[in-house]
């Protein structure tokens, strides 16, 4: 007997093929109008290179003759890939991890990918290995971990997906590859830069334990001064808010021997410009502050704050590159990517302050 009709006259199998595209064109539809198979369809579908360029055409030539326009699905079923990323972050709000994700939209789509975030609300083994889990099960091909912390890293590790992976910050041993901005070269710059103003030493705000920029920037201050050979107090950690800024810089405001400091991020930098405000001491001339990361605000603030500027955008889009390396391309082992880092000089450290002194008096 023939397979039942439906009351077009036509058969049922053929109802159902049409109705999973939504009454249009499938994949089968295409490879029998083209006269191929439907992996080549599914090839060209995405792109593969070994796809004569007729034979490519006459496909797409069949496409547009049938109307078929490949869902997400259809191009999940072609290349067993949902194209779809997911991105975890801790501390999404503040400026470097917004910026970085931001990064890695853009260049997404402009791969062709969707992004699924999750924003850590902790960063312990249990959220990170429930976040990777969420994206595991959304089918995210791969995953990015915007990972400052050393816990967080340490959940990654722990965490057995078996799915490409790129972190932030540092390598967590040999696993994953990993793109960093260079925090410890940004610090001596800053700090270098201090003392050849003339400051016989420089203190320094730093970011909260556990966060690696944060150690980083530590070290590069550190040895700055040693080569130097310049006095070095034990640095002051904050939370990176404004709030921890203003606490500590009125620590450091009340010392008359504090002449200079290195601010670990901008938001804490804007708490201890106005600190040393309320306690009279004057920016640049009697104190010389830098911060970190160039937020937007940073120019416009009295004075406008000398910082050093990490470019997190081209930060979020090296992620990008080297999770299509894991997917489409032929990955570097071990792959490790470092971000250079700029002085950007404005007011708050004296630079232009004496610079301006200097023309003045010829």
């Amino acid at each position: 007997m023939g397979e039942p009709e439906d009351e077009a006259g036509g058969p049922q199998r053929v109802r159902r093929r049409r109705a999973t595209a939504g009454g249009g064109a499938v994949m089968a539809d295409v490879a029998r109008r083209a006269g191929v198979s439907g992996q080549t369809v599914s090839r060209v579908l995405n792109d593969h290179p070994r796809v004569r360029p007729e034979t490519r055409e006459r496909v797409r030539e069949a496409m547009r003759e049938l109307g078929y326009r490949p869902t997400a699905s259809a191009r999940t079923l072609a290349s067993g890939r949902s194209r779809t990323l997911g991105v975890m972050s801790f501390d999404a709000a503040r400026f470097g991890p917004a910026a970085t994700l931001a990064g890695i939209n853009e260049a997404a789509q402009e791969a062709g990918y969707l992004v699924s975030t999750i924003a850590l609300t902790a960063a312990d083994q249990a959220a990170v290995r429930g976040a990777v889990d969420r994206l595991l099960g959304q089918g995210a091909d791969g995953i990015i971990a915007i990972a400052p912390q050393r816990s967080v890293g340490e959940a990654l590790v722990e965490a057995d997906h078996g799915r490409p992976m790129v972190t932030l910050d540092k390598s967590f041993g040999a696993r994953f590859p990993v793109v960093a901005g260079d925090s410890a070269s940004g610090a001596r710059q800053a700090t270098e830069h201090l003392l050849r103003l003339g400051h016989r030493t420089v203190r320094h705000i730093a970011g909260p334990v556990g966060w690696i920029a944060a150690e980083a920037r530590v070290d590069g201050w550190r040895a700055a001064l040693k080569d130097a050979g310049a006095a070095a107090h034990e640095p002051l950690f904050g939370d990176w808010s404004a709030d921890s800024g203003y606490d500590l810089g009125r620590r450091i405001a009340h010392d008359p021997d504090a002449t200079a400091v290195f601010v670990s991020n901008d938001q804490m930098a804007v708490g201890v410009l106005r600190a040393l405000h309320e306690a009279g001491r004057r920016v640049p001339e009697d104190v010389g502050v830098i911060g970190y990361d160039d937020i937007p605000e940073a120019a416009h603030l009295l004075p406008p704050l000398t910082t050093v500027r990490t470019d997190f955008a081209e930060i979020g889009r090296r992620c990008l590159s080297l999770m299509l390396d894991q997917l489409e391309r032929t990955p570097e082992p071990g792959a490790r990517v470092t971000i250079p880092t700029e002085l950007v000089l404005r007011v708050s450290c004296g630079h232009l302050f004496r610079g301006a002194a200097r023309q003045a008096h010829g």
